[in-house]
């Protein structure tokens, strides 16, 4: 045994555990943690300049690749509830982070101390954990409980908070000897795997909806072949893009009522059977039930047992991570190609193929001021098919579930159940520093834009490269919009004369439209490029990524639109108003022809 700091134990466990990179703000309350981490060496650290912004980092870092868990870290009272709506964001997407936070005195807490507030009881719900240690020799086990929860079941986050004097106290701790506790997922029975079987080859038009949890799971090579024995098409969710490439043949598009593609939501309307893996039937795919429901049996398989029956009852539930779930319907569903006593799908796939095709919206427009259909086109066609996107909520958001195209699992990372504004930044940087040689690519309206837009000098000052796409309409576009059934536009508008652009005169930004985005990039040590001709858009991006690997720093491309832009949707899959023009041919939307080969 080793006589230590409580904090050097929970170091060393962290270390053993493989979360090496943290993100958050120092203070006096969580001080002795740093100086653990200061003497240890092997937990990395980026310093955020909000601990909301740490919160999304450490979102960032875990979505980024499997089996990464980011740490933030904050001192006692504010940072912790600042980390509440990372926290939220994390559980709502079933995405581990581990939160520590620095606490009052044991002595202290209930005598109204300085910052001294009860976080664990505040983050209980939006956690699978939340614990104040307030005995020394209980931190290791907590820190060993915290990882164990967040890797079993539905990953999730999970808080720990130390009171000072806790941090500072030494116990006898050996890291030798430390293993952490086994990670219990459900496994479902072949009996279950093979009564869903029988219920999908009863099927004449099968789906497949493939949710986060395949991609949690790490298992979207499974689903491709799965869908290939059987051929079967996948419609994978907002949290599930990725987990087949878009251009796959077998790829039938998204569903739902706004991040949905026609195509998709006429398959799904034609379908007689939906097999659900790692989904949670989210209201913004599912939009109506009635409609959503009607006309098909549904088999849902997820890995946690509440999830079977929440939003309604399947006709089959089966618990179980999905990878363990793929794995048998692999092994079952080849065993009946084999026998050949599998349907033939091939005209069901076929014109599944057909709508993929021709239902298209338009995105070629040449308009000035510039419409946002005109900028998704040509981020396909600049950041090609490895790029990361990152992105959080509004009509920016919407528009890039339509018209972007994702080819990768990870490759598309999005809070999408919580949808705070402002996580576009922080989650982006992130992602860069799990995976510095990637193009990622931030997507954000004004407004997501501008909530957290310090921790651009995050990018700055770590080196932290990617491309932040800005497109400024300067509304509250999605709230307009969404008004629009309150016959109002009331508090949305973010328009104003800048007396400094205006008085400058030579400003690229369109009179009225406010804020002077590049002068407050440039001011946090970053590249900004501002765009106002659908001609420019291309070079612009392009321009963008050669300045953030020149500089090693975030570059914004800021492009503004008109100011009023009503995007596709409604409130059932067959009820979607389509307020602008639909394709009707390759130049009308270029890079759709790219689904299709």
């Amino acid at each position: 045994m080793t006589r230590m700091r409580t904090v050097d134990a929970a170091v060393e466990i962290l270390e053993k555990e493989g979360a090496t990179q943290a993100f958050g703000l120092p203070g006096a309350a969580i001080n002795p943690f740093y100086s653990a981490m200061r003497t240890h060496g092997g937990i990395k650290h980026v310093l955020a300049r909000h601990v909301e912004a740490a919160s999304h980092m450490a979102e960032g870092y875990t979505r980024a690749a499997p089996g990464n868990i980011g740490v933030c870290i904050g001192t006692s009272g504010p940072a912790g509830t600042d980390m509440i709506t990372g926290l939220y964001s994390a559980s709502a997407d079933s995405i581990p982070i581990l939160a520590i936070t620095g606490q009052a005195p044991v002595n202290k807490l209930h005598k109204e101390d300085f910052q001294a507030v009860d976080i664990a009881a505040i983050a209980a719900p939006v956690t699978k954990m939340a614990m104040t240690v307030l005995e020394p020799g209980q931190v290791p086990g907590a820190f060993a409980q915290a990882f164990h929860l967040m890797r079993s079941g539905r990953p999730g986050p999970v808080l720990i908070d130390l009171p000072i004097d806790v941090q500072m106290t030494e116990i006898d701790f050996d890291p030798a000897t430390y293993t952490p506790l086994p990670i219990y997922k459900p496994v479902a029975s072949p009996a279950q795997i093979d009564r869903a079987l029988d219920m999908l080859v009863s099927a004449k038009r099968p789906l497949n909806v493939a949710g986060g949890g395949v991609i949690n799971a790490d298992a979207c090579g499974l689903l491709i072949e799965l869908a290939e024995v059987l051929n079967v098409p996948v419609v994978p969710t907002l949290m599930g893009w990725g987990a087949i490439p878009d251009d796959h043949w077998l790829a039938a598009g998204m569903v739902g009522l706004q991040t949905a593609h026609r195509y998709g939501n006429a398959t799904m309307l034609e379908s007689d059977f939906v097999l659900g893996i790692g989904n949670r039937w989210a209201n913004r795919h599912t939009g109506g039930l009635d409609t959503y429901r009607r006309g098909r049996r549904f088999v849902h398989i997820d890995i946690e047992p509440t999830q079977i029956g929440r939003v309604f009852a399947p006709d089959l539930g089966i618990v179980s991570d999905a990878k363990a779930a793929l794995e048998l319907l692999v092994v079952q569903a080849t065993g009946r190609a084999v026998a050949g006593s599998l349907p033939d799908w091939s005209g069901w796939v076929r014109d599944c193929r057909e709508r993929k095709k021709q239902m298209h919206r338009k995105t070629h427009f040449d308009d000035v001021p510039i419409k946002p259909q005109r900028v998704y086109e040509e981020m396909n066609r600049t950041f090609g098919r490895n790029v990361r996107y990152v992105s959080a909520i509004g009509l920016s958001q919407i528009a890039g579930g339509q018209f972007l195209q994702v080819y990768r699992p990870r490759h598309w990372i999005n809070c999408g159940q919580a949808g705070p504004l402002g996580w576009t930044v922080p989650a982006a940087l992130g992602v860069v520093t799990a995976d510095p040689s990637a193009t990622v690519v931030g997507l954000s309206g004004d407004y997501d834009f501008q909530f957290l837009i310090e921790e651009l000098a995050v990018g700055a000052q770590f080196n932290l490269p990617y491309v932040h796409v800005v497109v400024n309409n300067s509304y509250l576009g999605l709230i307009r919009q969404a008004q629009l059934t309150f016959d109002m536009n009331y508090c949305v508008s973010l328009a104003f004369d800048n007396i400094n652009t205006q008085e400058s005169g030579d400003s690229a930004i369109p009179k009225g439209y406010g804020v002077d985005h590049r002068g407050v990039v440039e001011g946090l040590g970053c590249k900004a490029i501002q765009v106002t001709e659908p001609s420019q858009i291309g070079p612009a991006l392009a321009r963008a990524q050669q300045l953030a690997r020149e500089h090693k720093v975030p570059v914004v491309v800021e492009i503004f639109l008109e100011r009023i832009t009503n995007i596709a949707m409604g409130t059932d899959i067959d009820k979607i108003t389509e307020y602008n023009e639909l394709a009707t041919s390759a130049e009308d939307s270029p890079t759709a022809a790219l689904l299709y080969d």
